[in-house]
């Protein structure tokens, strides 16, 4: 007779749920719910830049999503070791994505966005430079050194308009000025109410961040008179847009959605799940901002178009993932006050 050899037997069933979650992984590291927004970026500095082909439209609104999804997944992978004491649910620190598999992920994506741009303009190479290096540094040298990381932030996303009309254009034009500046400014101040959302987990790591060093109260303030003055950046630049009505008309609902964000964190309110809604909230509100300067250089019509589904689509999947994204399983209400 002879002895029975064990057999190895796999599990197609645990197989597909391990492939499962990997792509969630993928799909919660690419915060779906924020994507639409460097899109509008690229669109709105190439509308800004007088429109162009179909193909630099593309790149302009293509690019900036791509370099948004490095900076996940590079943000990612150098915040692992902070992630696992403040969110260790996240795909990194929970074993789901691997830190190295990120790496790659997050320079492949940069690699792409970079092929785009210099296909279609080999002048965007220093401000993709720019913005590679913002991307890098902003997790390893400027988020735990307070507003310095707030504004690596917002400096982002004004390169994202810069690039949009580059992708159209041999150069910006100084009509993009206010319009940059104004992002910059907005995305330093919800960078900054996301901080407030995080205030724990930066003090728990050593993250010396404005709330962490100052409280939430003057955070709160500061990124108020941050986002005003985006407000004023963005109303300048109706002054040179080829249709100001439109854009003054998006600028006032962006200000009615931007007046509430701040309105749930106002002094004496702020919790963490307060400036988590606030977050919420600005992160739609900047969408119509990008839509409010898209339709003062190319009509009300094609910013509808284009705001409204990205709305529907952003607001939709902050419900389904946001704060499960934000906060653990089991983290309690999040309401007591940082």
């Amino acid at each position: 007779m002879t002895a029975d050899v064990p057999t190895l037997r796999t599990d197609p069933a645990a197989g597909t749920r391990r492939r499962g979650e990997r792509l969630t992984a993928h799909w919660q590291t690419w915060r779906p719910y924020t994507t639409c927004h460097p899109a509008l970026l690229g669109l709105a500095g190439a509308m800004v830049a007088g429109g162009g082909s179909a193909a630099g439209i593309a790149v302009a609104v293509l690019a900036p999503v791509l370099g948004w999804l490095a900076g996940h997944y590079l943000g990612d992978y150098f915040d692992r070791d902070l992630d696992a004491i403040a969110k260790p649910h996240r795909p990194i620190p929970s074993g789901r994505l691997g830190a190295r598999t990120a790496l790659v992920c997050g320079i492949a994506c940069a690699a792409a966005s970079l092929l785009a741009t210099t296909l279609v303009n080999w002048r965007i190479l220093p401000v993709f430079a720019c913005a590679f290096a913002g991307i890098v540094t902003y997790s390893l040298v400027f988020k735990q050194r307070g507003l310095a990381g707030n504004v690596n932030r917002g400096a982002l996303s004004a390169l994202a308009t810069v690039v949009g009309a580059m992708a159209v254009a041999p150069w910006p034009s100084w009509a993009l000025l206010p319009v940059a500046l104004g992002f910059g400014l907005h995305d330093t101040a919800s960078n900054l109410i996301g901080t407030v959302r995080d205030v724990d987990g930066d003090r728990a790591g050593g993250y010396r961040s404005v709330p962490v060093r100052h409280g939430t109260t003057t955070a709160v303030r500061l990124a108020a008179v941050l986002w005003a003055a985006a407000v004023v950046a963005i109303g300048a630049g109706a002054l040179a847009a080829e249709r100001p009505v439109p854009q003054l008309a998006g600028l006032a609902v962006a200000v009615l959605a931007g007046g509430y964000a701040f309105a749930v964190v106002r002094p004496g309110s702020v919790t963490r799940r307060r400036a988590l809604r606030s977050h919420e909230v600005l992160v739609a509100e900047r969408m119509v901002l990008a839509g409010a300067v898209v339709a003062g250089a190319a009509g009300p019509a094609l910013a509808v178009a284009v705001v409204l589904p990205a709305l529907v689509v952003s607001l939709f999947m902050q419900a389904r993932m946001r704060a499960r994204h934000e906060f653990p399983a089991g983290a309690g209400d999040g309401e007591d006050t940082p």
